[in-house]
């Protein structure tokens, strides 16, 4: 194309110079110090400009890829009120090219997307490893620059690549591991975000299992409340992340993603933080549980149950060896690191009530959260503006009442000057205790509408119970953490010589026959 009117050859490169010398709003330093301490989500904008990789389009990729094969989780795009977890949906082999084909053309559909109407589902090729998916084309990681976020040397080494077409989603879950750091390429996607301290109210369930997932049983674009009836309570924050955006997660919120453009790209980093050691052995020892449980129940039906994304074996053994790491590596850090460990007295006393007679496990935690959270709301808002735009709270009414849902756009932000915030401020009302109890006293069940006395107890519903005791106000479910809490502090004080992650193995074993 020949150039314009008083344009020269080299104004391409110059503009790019330009761009590259452009100063970003946050160092390094400063923004990881904000990821590092700010707990609510966030958007950074104008940090990613000079990255190689904002030009990373499907149809880039597919010219990189050239004709390599990967997977895509095929969906149906009609709602219904349960969620369409990843064993529900159908897998299939294909090119990014074929995918561009049947997403954009439909020309000349060709491969296993000739059996998938478009106009009835979408495709998703999610977590996909950049080491898997370039293979030995190593040079690519450096097109991707965590190092101007404050972590030096990494790169999309560390990296997920996420391509979709309109209507791919993610079901809601938190991780359980590290904050996520999400750089939005190509297309928008929608984020629907619940605060940690609202799990009662998303029902939580460890089936489908996935080591460092923890889905909710609600679909909340489209909840039934009739069966869900504390999900009212919980506080939506939605925001809809374009091209050159990057959102920041913060540890253990929920999350629901749905791509609203027709084609979407996402590069996404999980950051691993201090917690992360002691979470590992909470998810080894979930593991030994949902795998004896669930295999004793149907041992040849494992796809049932057994996220897509877990290709490991589930056999006792391998468990029990996997937790035995898990345990001896927490230790190994924090003798190497000589950090006292906070959470084991924190997590007993939080739940440990008179002669374990508990109303409201999560009262503590809660109320300290929530104050936490507001704290740490108050202490950025002088960071906030249109470099950092806070995810701010959505209408709280349910959703067949308010007919619509409110998202944040940082339209309500303006600059870091002293002007006001508007309705989407930072700061927010506190929760009243009344509504805490609430959530906890009333009986939820685990399948249809009956409170679960009235009903058998499956053994989902037993899991839910075991790992996930914070949402349930049961007395043994109680009991059952702190058992876990008293063999993890055991091992604490036992001498170094010892062999504290055989004995953990030992006091959480259940034999199943």
């Amino acid at each position: 194309m020949a150039a314009g009117p008083g344009a020269t050859s080299d104004t391409a490169p110059a503009a790019a110079e330009e761009e590259g010398k452009r100063v970003k709003p946050f160092t390094p330093e400063k923004a990881k110090e904000i990821i590092m301490s700010l707990q609510l989500p966030a958007i950074f904008c104008n940090m990613v400009s000079d990255w190689p990789a904002q030009h990373w389009t499907a149809k880039h990729l597919s010219e990189v890829l050239r004709g390599k094969k990967i997977r895509f989780r095929m969906g149906m795009k009609s709602r219904g009120t349960v969620p369409q977890f990843e064993t529900t949906c159908s897998y299939i082999e294909a090119t990014l090219q074929e995918f561009l084909t049947w997403n954009c053309d439909q020309s000349s559909i060709s491969g296993q997307f000739r059996d998938y109407d478009h106009s009835k589902f979408w495709a998703y090729a999610d977590y996909k490893y950049f080491v898997s998916l370039f293979g030995d084309k190593t040079d690519i990681f450096q097109d991707v620059r965590w190092s101007d976020f404050g972590f030096p040397g990494r790169n999309g080494q560390e990296s997920t690549l996420w391509i979709g077409s309109r209507g791919a989603h993610t079901p809601c879950h938190l991780d359980s591991y590290g904050c996520n750091l999400v750089f939005q390429v190509q297309g928008r996607k929608r984020w629907h975000l619940f605060p940690p301290e609202d799990t009662p109210f998303l029902y939580p369930t460890r089936i489908p299992y996935e080591e460092s997932s923890v889905f909710s049983k609600v679909n909340v674009v489209n909840p039934d409340l009739k069966r869900f009836p504390q999900f009212w309570k919980a506080r939506r924050h939605m925001v809809t992340l374009s091209p050159g955006q990057v959102l920041f997660v913060p540890r253990h919120w929920w999350h629901y993603v749905e791509s609203i453009d027709p084609v979407t790209v996402s590069i996404n980093s999980w950051i691993e933080l201090e917690e992360d050691h002691y979470a590992r052995v909470e998810e080894a020892i979930t593991r030994m549980l949902v795998c004896a449980l669930k295999t004793a129940e149907d041992p040849h039906n494992t796809r049932a149950w057994l996220n897509p994304t877990e290709v490991e074996e589930t056999s006792h053994e391998v468990n029990c060896h996997y937790l035995n790491g898990a345990v001896s590596a927490f230790f190994d850090h924090y003798r190497t690191s000589k950090v006292e460990i906070p959470a084991l007295r924190t997590k007993r006393e939080s739940m440990r009530k008179e002669d374990l007679n508990m109303c409201n496990p999560m009262e503590v935690e809660q109320t300290s959260s929530q104050n936490l959270t507001l704290g740490t709301e108050l202490a950025a808002a002088s960071l906030f503006g249109p470099d950092l735009v806070p995810v701010a709270p959505s209408s709280r009414e349910p959703p067949s009442e308010r007919g619509g849902l409110r998202e944040s756009d940082g339209k309500d932000f303006v600059g870091k000057g002293g002007e006001h915030f508007g309705k989407s401020a930072c700061t927010k009302k506190p929760r009243m205790m009344s509504e805490t109890e609430d959530a906890v006293v009333e009986p939820i069940a685990a399948e249809g509408t009956m409170a679960p006395s009235q009903t058998c107890i499956s053994t989902d519903d037993l899991l839910d119970c075991l790992v996930n005791p914070q949402s349930s106000n049961s007395t043994c479910s109680g009991k059952f953490l702190i058992f876990l809490e008293e063999c993890f502090q055991n091992v604490v004080h036992r001498q170094p010589t010892s062999e504290p992650s055989v004995m953990l193995a030992k006091k959480t074993n259940l034999q199943i026959h």
